[in-house]
C-alpha cells in the first residue's frame, strides 16, 4: 500500500515521548522545563528518534499534571515561556525533528475562564460550552450517574466530568440526544458549534506557532451518545483540513484505542491500541508489573521468560482493526507511556531488547517513553503528586543522565525539591552508563531505531503478514514487505528455544540485520522450519519461493 494515509515523514518516524516535569531541569527549581528539553535534543537525535511527543505544557493548576488545562494558548510558567516553546519547535526543526503537542480537547480545569463563566447562574456566551444537567436534582440519570459534580456553584445544574472532579467535560454535543433530556444538546447546536470552532482554531494557533501536529487525549470521547464515533470523526476531519492548510505535513495520533472507529482517512492519522482488555496480555498481566494499580485477576504476560503468556488473543483484536483500517491510517501499539508502569519492571536488558524489537518492527508509528531506552526503573515508593496515582507515580521519575553528578544530571536542586524522586538504587541505569556499554540496551535500541528509519519493509505502512502465532505458544513470526524488500521477524521472549513450521518456503543468504539465534530449514515446497533461541529476536532479509 502507499503511505498516503500518513504524511511521508511519519511513515518512517520514531517518536520520543517527553514528560516535561521529569526530563531535564534547566533552572534548578527541581522541575523539568522547555529550555531543559532543548538542551537534550542532540541526545534524542543521537538515539535516532526524529520526532517528539510533548506531554502538556499549557497553563494549568496541575491537579492532573497538566491534563487539566486553564488556558490552551498559554505556556505554564514553570516550564518556560511561549518564546521558549517556539524555540523548541525551531531547534527541533533545525535537526530535522518534528514535535507533536499533547492536545486535551475533552475537558478543561475548573479554573479555566470558560468554565468559571459557564458555572454562573446567569446565561452567558459560555453557558453551553460545558455539559450541565438542567437541575441540581438531575444527576444525569443511569447513563451518567456518578460522573456529575453537584453543588459547585449557584448554577442550577450539575456538570459532567471526564476523570477527576476538577475536569469538567467540554460540550462537543450529543450525536443522539435523549429527547427526554433537553440539556443534551445536539452537535449542530449553535453554541456547540462555537466550541468546535474555538478548539479547531486553537489547533491552528499551535500549528502556526511551529507545532507539527498533535497527540490527542481521549479523542473518541469528545462527543456523547455517539455509538460509532461519526460526530467525533467529523470534528477531527474539520480540524485536519484547517491544520493542513497551515502545514500539509500535519500529523495526529489519537488516544481512542479503537482504530475501526478512529481512522477514516479524513481526520486522525493514527490511533494507539492499548485500552483494550487483551493488551494486558502483552507486557503487564502479572500483578507485580502494575504495583498499586487497579484490582484485576493477574496472569502471565506473553513478553516474559516463563513462556506462559498468550499473544493470540491480542493479535486477533489487532488484526481485526488492522485489516479494516490499513488503507486509512496506522495503529500504534505502545510499550510504555506516562499512564503505564515502566516496561523495565521485572525485566533485564535481554528481555527489553525483545520488547523493543516488537515495538520497532510492527506496522504503525512507534513511540518510546523517555528513559525506556536505558531501562529506567519503576520507583514503587514514589509519592503521589498532581494526580499521579500508582502505578503512574513510579514511572514518572526523573531521567538519569549521569552517574555521579547531583541528581544524576537532571537538576541542580536539592533532592527534596525534585518534582519526583530520583532512582538512586545501586545499579540503576543512566544514559552515561548505558552509552558506555557497546553491547547494552541503549545501543541495541539505537540499532533497531536505525533499521526502522532506513529499511523500506519496516515503514509504518509496509505490508504485514503473520506466519506463526498460536494460543499459548512461542515464538511470534511475521513478514514485513515494502519496495521490493522482504524481512522475516521472529520474536521469542520465552526462556526456552522454540521450533515451529512456517507456512511458506523462505530462505536467506544474508545475516540478520539485528538480533541473532534464528535458523531456517526448508522442509518442502510450502513449509520452512524455524528454530529460534531463548530470549532473542531476529530481523532477517529473506526471499520467498512460489508455492507450486
Amino acid at each position: 500500500m502507499t503511505t498516503d494515509s500518513v504524511p511521508h515523514w511519519a511513515a518512517s518516524a520514531v517518536f520520543y515521548e517527553i514528560y516535561p516535569q521529569t526530563f531535564q531541569d534547566s533552572d534548578g527549581d527541581g522541575i523539568g522545563d522547555i529550555p531543559g528539553i532543548i538542551s537534550r535534543l542532540d541526545y534524542i537525535a543521537s538515539l535516532g528518534a526524529n520526532a517528539i511527543w510533548l506531554n502538556p505544557v499549557y497553563l494549568s493548576p496541575m491537579r492532573d499534571a497538566g491534563y487539566d488545562v486553564a488556558d490552551f494558548r498559554k505556556v505554564d510558567p514553570r516550564y518556560g515561556t511561549f518564546a521558549d516553546l517556539q524555540r523548541l519547535f525551531d531547534e527541533a526543526h533545525r535537526r530535522d525533528m518534528r514535535v507533536l503537542m499533547d492536545f486535551v480537547p475533552g475537558h478543561t480545569s475548573v479554573d479555566h475562564p470558560w468554565f468559571q463563566a459557564s458555572a454562573q447562574a446567569a446565561r452567558n456566551a459560555h453557558s453551553d460550552w460545558y455539559i450541565w444537567t438542567d437541575s441540581a436534582w438531575n444527576d444525569g440519570g443511569p447513563e451518567w450517574r456518578g460522573r456529575t459534580v453537584h453543588g459547585f456553584s449557584d448554577r442550577n445544574g450539575n456538570y459532567l466530568i471526564n476523570f477527576f472532579w476538577s475536569q469538567p467535560a467540554l460540550n462537543f454535543g450529543f450525536a443522539e440526544p435523549d429527547p427526554a433530556e433537553p440539556w443534551q444538546l445536539p452537535t449542530t447546536h449553535p453554541d456547540v458549534r462555537k466550541l468546535w470552532d474555538e478548539m479547531r482554531d486553537t489547533m491552528v494557533f499551535w500549528m502556526k506557532a511551529g507545532a507539527d501536529g498533535f497527540r490527542v487525549d481521549m479523542a473518541g470521547s469528545i462527543t456523547r451518545r455517539d455509538p460509532d464515533g461519526r460526530e467525533a470523526r467529523r470534528f477531527w476531519a474539520e480540524a485536519r483540513a484547517a491544520c493542513e492548510a497551515v502545514n500539509p505535513d500535519y500529523f495526529t495520533v489519537a488516544e481512542w484505542s479503537y482504530p475501526r472507529s478512529a481512522l477514516d482517512g479524513q481526520g486522525l492519522h493514527a490511533d494507539f491500541l492499548h485500552w483494550v482488555p487483551t493488551y494486558e496480555n502483552l507486557f503487564r498481566k502479572e500483578l507485580g508489573r502494575t504495583p498499586g494499580g487497579p484490582r484485576r485477576p493477574g496472569g502471565a504476560s506473553w513478553f516474559d521468560r516463563e513462556g506462559k503468556g498468550d499473544l493470540r488473543a491480542f493479535l486477533d483484536d489487532y488484526l481485526g482493526h488492522y485489516e479494516a483500517t490499513k488503507a486509512k491510517g496506522c495503529i500504534s501499539i505502545p510499550v510504555g507511556n506516562h499512564d503505564l508502569s515502566r516496561i523495565s519492571l521485572l525485566r533485564d536488558d535481554d528481555d527489553l531488547a525483545v520488547v523493543f524489537a516488537f515495538l520497532l518492527t510492527m506496522p504503525g508509528v512507534p513511540f518510546i517513553f523517555y528513559g525506556d531506552e536505558i531501562g529506567l526503573q519503576q520507583v514503587n515508593d514514589a509519592p503521589v503528586r498532581e494526580g499521579s496515582y500508582p502505578p503512574r507515580a513510579g514511572a514518572r521519575v526523573p531521567m538519569a543522565w549521569t552517574e555521579h553528578e547531583l541528581n544524576r544530571g537532571f537538576s541542580t536542586a536539592e533532592s527534596d525539591r525534585l518534582w519526583a524522586p530520583m532512582d538512586t538504587r545501586p545499579g540503576s541505569p543512566s544514559v552515561e552508563s548505558r552509552q558506555a556499554d557497546p553491547g547494552g540496551l541503549w545501543h541495541r535500541v539505537r540499532r533497531l531505531i536505525a533499521l526502522r528509519r532506513t529499511e523500506p519493509a519496516l515503514r509504518a505502512t509496509a505490508e504485514f503478514r503473520v506466519l506463526f502465532c498460536e494460543p499459548d505458544r512461542y515464538p511470534f513470526a511475521f513478514l514485513r514487505e515494502g519496495d521490493g524488500q522482504k524481512l522475516l521477524i521472529v520474536l521469542n521472549p520465552s526462556g526456552a528455544s522454540q521450533e515451529v513450521m512456517l507456512p511458506c518456503r523462505i530462505s536467506s543468504s544474508h545475516p540478520s540485520l539485528a538480533g541473532d539465534g534464528i535458523s531456517l530449514y526448508t522442509e518442502d515446497a510450502t513449509r520452512t522450519r524455524c528454530v529460534v533461541g531463548p530470549v532473542t529476536y531476529g530481523i532477517l532479509p529473506v526471499t520467498e519461493s512460489d508455492m507450486d
